[in-house]
């Protein structure tokens, strides 16, 4: 099942801070949702700093980080 993480609405460093969180509890796959191109970006490059695959996809304003092992 998918961890889902919705961070909408939070400003950085806060989606960061509930993805790492998620990736810790080793809950895979991670879908984490943010609605800020910065917020996005942030996250996609915590992810990638532990290892993990990230695909962004960006989805009515919104976008939806899917993290993989």
């Amino acid at each position: 099942m998918t961890k889902r993480v919705d961070a909408r609405g939070l400003s950085c460093p806060q989606p960061v801070i509930l993805a790492r969180q998620a990736i810790r509890a080793g809950e895979f796959p991670v879908e984490v949702l943010v609605d800020t191109r910065t917020s996005c970006d942030n996250v996609r490059r915590a992810v990638a700093m532990t290892g993990h695959s990230v695909e962004v996809v960006a989805d009515a304003g919104d976008f939806r980080l899917a993290i993989t092992r």
